[in-house]
């Protein structure tokens, strides 16, 4: 090992979280309903398979952006050569529109300002290299997405500490929450660079309040520090409140070409809002010109295909198609949570109220052994192992409160979702009937011992009585 770096041989990237090694797992037995219908169902994966009809739709629709042609004339050779890491503007200008849509364009986004990378996970980790050094900190709100101990740690050298948010208020931020994990950076002799968010949640799948979004803001401001707001799943919004974007909060302040306006840092992806986590379209969207020139300079360590860059310029160029998509791929969503609140509810299990995201966050608080995340562990253990089914434990999003789970719904067929949903509601009837056989045998060994009580009892009065007589 002493011929390798220390980042290569070191247990920092948080592999070996349960949220990875369920995934394992998956991958060892997956499910399929003709090959392995007793294998694991992947209900780990944030992934939105509800809606590649409409893609291979528009495919069909538009052979020339498949094939690499503009106005029928191949373009292969100008695609194939160097392309320099700036992007393609064609894709830069669609994408800041699409943003804008999302947001019901009360925030408009300058292509200038937009940074392409190889996905958010690009995105985020190229933010704190530029925010941060080795060894300083930024503040998350828990519960957040696992994959951020690798994103942000692994290779930048940053540390999180978690600002702890409960089931209480519905796992809201609140100031007193914040100016605590500030603290305890600074216990830490931490610098504190910045808060990070995801808007909406992943894991909680619900979207910020207006409230909680001034409260970060002043919260900045006062310490000045950044503030990124992380916002791939700002098109899964598919019911009330809707979806505001940190910007548009700034803008409704009159914070524009303000100090805090340069703290504020978008990262925006396709991967859930247009279903393509394999193309790789990630973003970084920030008003500090200076983030945004270094940030340009990072990507070239993770630039996205000229090929893929056209193909989705195209796309998202076609403003009929971007609408009727998102349209389509709300209702759909929304059905697909509602069928399975509705399956968890008759195996008496509810979820937090969301209304956004690919999952929902749910609480098997009452199907634990014990208050711990021992118990937590060992409930997770059961259901990949025994009810083949992989969701994510609370504790692999740093959730303060044992007996969450993360359950997602989006990355399988209707078919498959209720085939999951009869493994749950088995799995829970059969823990149903043993708490019923234990509590009759309790019953029947109370009563035994009562008898046996009842019987010395009443042998050891007719003792008494018979020496009484002698």
């Amino acid at each position: 090992m002493g011929l390798l770096s220390r980042k290569a041989s070191c247990n920092s990237h948080g592999q070996d979280s349960s949220y990875f090694l369920g995934w394992q797992e998956y991958e060892n037995n997956p499910y399929h309903e003709v090959t392995n219908p007793k294998g694991i169902i992947q209900m780990g994966l944030a992934e939105n398979q509800l809606c590649f009809d409409l893609f291979e739709s528009w495919l069909v629709k538009n052979p020339d952006a498949v094939s690499l042609k503009r106005d029928g004339k191949s373009i292969f050779k100008e695609l194939a050569l160097f392309q320099d890491y700036h992007g393609l503007p064609a894709l830069k200008n669609a994408l800041v529109d699409f943003m804008a849509e999302i947001r019901r364009n009360k925030v408009i986004f300058d292509p200038n300002h937009i940074v392409l990378t190889a996905g958010a996970t690009s995105a985020n980790e190229t933010l704190m290299f530029c925010l941060a050094d080795e060894g300083d900190a930024f503040l998350l709100p828990t519960p957040y997405y696992p994959g951020f101990d690798r994103d942000l740690k692994w290779r930048t050298g940053v540390e999180i500490i978690p600002i702890h948010c409960t089931g209480s208020n519905g796992f809201k931020i609140t100031l007193s929450a914040i100016e605590e994990a500030y603290q305890q950076a600074q216990k830490k002799n931490l610098t504190v660079k910045g808060v990070l968010i995801t808007n909406p949640s992943n894991p909680l799948g619900t979207t910020m309040a207006r409230e909680e979004l001034d409260l970060l803001i002043n919260f900045i401001d006062d310490k000045q520090i950044h503030l990124i707001s992380d916002e791939v799943y700002s098109g899964t919004v598919f019911n009330s409140p809707s979806f505001v974007s940190v910007m548009e909060v700034l803008k409704d302040k009159n914070l524009e070409k303000t100090q805090v306006w340069e703290r504020v840092h978008l990262v925006y992806s396709l991967s859930k809002d247009l279903s393509l986590p394999g193309f790789r379209i990630g973003a970084i969207y920030s008003n500090d010109s200076i983030v945004v020139a270094a940030a340009t300079k990072m990507s070239s360590f993770g630039l996205v295909s000229s090929q893929t860059q056209y193909l989705l310029s195209a796309m998202l160029s076609d403003k009929k198609f971007t609408k009727e998509y998102v349209s389509e791929n709300h209702r759909r969503l929304r059905q697909r949570r509602r069928d399975l609140i509705s399956g968890l509810e008759k195996a008496g299990i509810r979820c937090l109220d969301s209304n956004a995201g690919l999952f929902c966050w749910v609480d098997m608080r009452h199907l634990l052994n014990s208050d711990t995340f021992e118990a937590e562990m060992e409930l997770w253990e059961k259901i990949v192992y025994d009810v083949k089914l992989n969701i994510s434990p609370g504790s692999s999003c740093h959730c303060v409160e044992p007996g969450w789970f993360r359950v997602c719904f989006a990355n399988m067929s209707e078919n498959t979702l209720q085939i999951a949903i009869q493994r749950l509601e088995s799995f829970v009837s059969s823990i149903a009937t043993i708490n019923t056989q234990s509590h009759e045998e309790l019953k029947s060994l109370r009563k035994k011992t009562r008898n046996n009580w009842v019987f010395r009892l009443s042998f050891q009065s007719f003792h008494d009585r018979e020496q009484d007589d002698r």
